[in-house]
């Protein structure tokens, strides 16, 4: 049978890497984390996953934590008026299937002990060029699935693609126990504050147990970029309530009995949204072919990074399975990352939307969903495949034309 290795072991490399093995192809996966490196690291993704995503898993026997993990049963979305600091409206509504959060340090670290436990082979070391050289003249197929590191940025970047050349915003993750939940439904609780940022929660896993992740999107120079001034885990998380009691009174009265769920529960940073093309030419000539968050990498305000990865894995595998004895060619691999390009564009160009002040129609929808259900259910659901946002996200005709469509129907 074929032999492919994958370089890195995130969601993306882990779930395809997983999925060959379980049809007969030898996959080794090269990482330079191993898996107690990841379980008793700090956190690393926010990562809530919708039904679709959730469902590549489930097809390959990865749902692991299906039972233990708490159910986010709908969204919710709350514009702040800048003059008076309160709600200018607010919706939310449920999703026809649940999502859900693992922690990566729970789920990645099971992930690479079970490759290992199917029969897959596991190499812990840093990959440069060298590295890649060694690895192409040894396999019929190398993937790139690594979305950090020097090795990420040999891939070109692809300026038509790519919408910005500088991060759009200053990120903070806080896992933390204790916060009051919310009725009737759990759910994402997503807040805009014109001028400053974003700050959204929803339950999830983590390592040891149910928790609430806490994520910051602060506008880089305004009042929410400020995580290089928290230097301890306690500092962090005060100042996570800080901007709660500022900006979000009603998110900050949940949270007054909170603490971080460990000294690793955690994170700050800050990254451009990019796209990068998919095939990496060696000097030897052979090729390294690219996926998921090594070739598009998108802010995590709409949540969508592990999704993404799950899907192109999905997408990925398909390609490979189908091409049986030919060869892994160029054109195969840029064929391929096409196939998921289709699927990722529209992904990327809502994200990016809402990095950038709102264009009129987006604020005639999200307003209109306050005063309709059906809406408001629209939205929340289309999280899971956000190709069914355009072309009304995008156009003001066609989002007067959603908007009426809407009006007529029977309330969900």
């Amino acid at each position: 049978m074929r032999n492919v290795a994958i370089v890195g072991a995130g969601q993306s490399g882990l779930q395809l890497g997983l999925s060959l093995l379980e049809t007969g192809y030898t996959v080794t996966i090269v990482t330079n984390r191993t898996a107690d490196d990841i379980r008793q690291g700090k956190v690393m993704s926010s990562q809530c996953m919708f039904h679709t995503a959730l469902q590549t898993e489930r097809d390959v026997g990865l749902n692991f934590w299906e039972e233990q993990c708490p159910a986010v049963e709908g969204i919710g979305f709350t514009l702040v008026n800048p003059e008076t600091g309160d709600a200018a409206f607010s919706w939310s509504a449920r999703l026809e299937r649940y999502a859900q959060s693992v922690d990566q340090r729970v789920k990645m670290p099971y992930w690479i002990e079970e490759f290992e436990r199917r029969g897959g082979k596991l190499i812990i070391q840093d990959v440069g060029i060298d590295e890649l050289e060694q690895l192409t003249a040894e396999y019929e197929l190398v993937l790139l699935a690594a979305g950090k590191g020097e090795v990420v940025k040999q891939f070109e970047h692809d300026a038509q693609r790519s919408t910005f050349d500088k991060p759009q915003r200053a990120l903070a993750l806080t896992y933390v126990k204790g916060m009051k939940a919310i009725s009737p439904y759990s759910r994402v609780t997503f807040n805009v504050i014109p001028g400053v940022g974003e700050y959204f929660c929803f339950p999830a896993l983590t390592v040891n147990g149910p928790c609430e992740i806490m994520v910051f999107e602060g506008i880089p120079g305004g009042p929410m970029d400020c995580w290089q001034d928290a230097k301890t885990p306690e500092q962090h998380l005060q100042m996570s309530k800080d901007i709660l009691n500022t900006y979000l009174p009603w998110e900050a009265e949940r949270c007054s009995e909170i603490e971080l769920t460990d000294a690793g529960g955690y994170l700050s940073g800050r990254f451009a949204p990019s796209v990068r093309k998919p095939i990496l030419t060696l000097p030897s000539g052979r090729k390294v072919f690219g996926m998921a968050d090594a070739l598009v990498v998108n802010d995590p305000i709409t949540g969508q990074g592990s999704n993404n990865a799950a899907k192109c894995s999905k997408i990925y595998f398909d390609a490979i399975l189908a091409r049986d004895s030919q060869e892994f060619s160029s054109e195969w691999m840029q064929q391929t990352f096409e196939s998921y390009w289709n699927y990722a564009e529209t992904v990327v160009a809502w994200t990016n939307s809402l990095l950038v002040p709102p264009e009129p129609q987006m604020i005639d929808v999200l307003s209109a969903a306050s005063q309709n259900q059906n809406i408001a259910s629209t939205i929340a659901n289309n999280f899971d495949d956000p190709r069914q946002f355009a072309p009304w996200w995008f156009d003001q005709s066609a989002a007067q034309r959603f908007i009426q469509s809407k009006q007529c129907q029977k309330v969900a």
